[in-house]
């Protein structure tokens, strides 16, 4: 199975990062590619991609201390964010699983998701300084 994993460091606490992984209604301002979400009941939630407003996804939402796990219940790829603290700072790691018949996505995942740490760890920095 194709998979790649990523880290990136927040200049803010695990608890402000975790305020962006945990909710799947804040994935839209961070994650590259998403352009909506609509929270769903207990663990599931729809999320439209960019220019596809017609092609609704449902997730799976798994959440455990210090780790989300999405799971895309169309296409089955798997995503696991996982926060470490350093210090007053947080260490993100991702890892992304892609099923054999979307192999033709990796390295298109590969770049959004790497634009996605970035702006995540930007958010939650950003968050940090203007104290919310």
């Amino acid at each position: 199975m194709p998979e790649f994993a990523l880290t990136a460091h927040a200049t803010a606490p695990v608890e402000e990062v975790w305020k962006l992984v945990h909710d799947p209604s804040r994935f839209p301002e961070w994650w590259q590619g998403i352009e909506t979400v609509r929270v769903g009941p207990d663990d599931v939630y729809t999320m439209w991609p960019q220019g596809y407003p017609d092609f609704p996804m449902d997730q799976r939402l798994d959440v455990s201390p210090g780790r989300v796990t999405i799971s895309c219940l169309v296409s089955d790829l798997v995503f696991t964010w996982e926060l470490r603290p350093d210090g007053d700072e947080t260490d993100i790691d991702v890892r992304v699983e892609i099923p054999p018949v979307e192999a033709h996505r990796l390295e298109a995942q590969r770049e959004g998701i790497e634009r996605s740490l970035v702006a995540l760890a930007g958010l939650a920095g950003a968050a940090q300084e203007s104290g919310r």
